[in-house]
């Protein structure tokens, strides 16, 4: 079985007011980051005699969440992002966010991206995690299998 790593993930987000690195060397806190898509794919209606009938949605919406340290300086980056995304809607929603698992196969692809609001800030005892969120109006994901197994001898 293969094994998984951070280190081999890159991820980005990309848009009319910059282009922000978020994947291993960014200050990604232990959550990592998340995608997950907004509803579900299909909707099972049972008739009165029992039959049912599925229906396929077209929604392919979904949430991208990178949860940061407090001393990552990408939040920096990004709070100036959404500063300037949100003074005007010509360039609201414009953002795409990349991100690639080179060792698994990995490919995931956030289209027409939104923040969802400022992060929530804390400062306490110990050093937080800031979490950014963005609403993307296509989520496109393919997992790979992973590394393909060492050839031995060259064979």
């Amino acid at each position: 079985m293969a094994s998984y790593s951070f280190q081999n993930v890159v991820a980005a987000i990309a848009g009319p007011n910059g282009n922000v690195q978020l994947g291993v060397g960014a200050g990604v806190s232990e959550g990592g980051i998340t995608v997950a898509m907004r509803g579900a794919k299909n909707t099972l209606t049972v008739g009165a005699d029992g039959s049912g009938m599925n229906s396929l949605h077209a929604d392919n919406s979904g949430t991208v969440t990178v949860r940061l340290l407090k001393t990552s300086p990408i939040n920096a980056l990004l709070m100036a992002m959404y500063n300037a995304d949100r003074s005007s809607s010509i360039v609201w929603g414009r953002n795409t966010i990349t991100i690639r698992d080179f060792a698994r196969g990995d490919n995931v692809t956030c289209s027409s991206c939104a923040f969802q609001k400022a992060p929530d800030i804390t400062w306490d005892k110990e050093g937080a995690m800031v979490e950014w969120t963005w609403d993307a109006t296509r989520v496109e994901e393919r997992l790979g299998t992973g590394t393909p197994a060492a050839v031995v001898g060259g064979i």
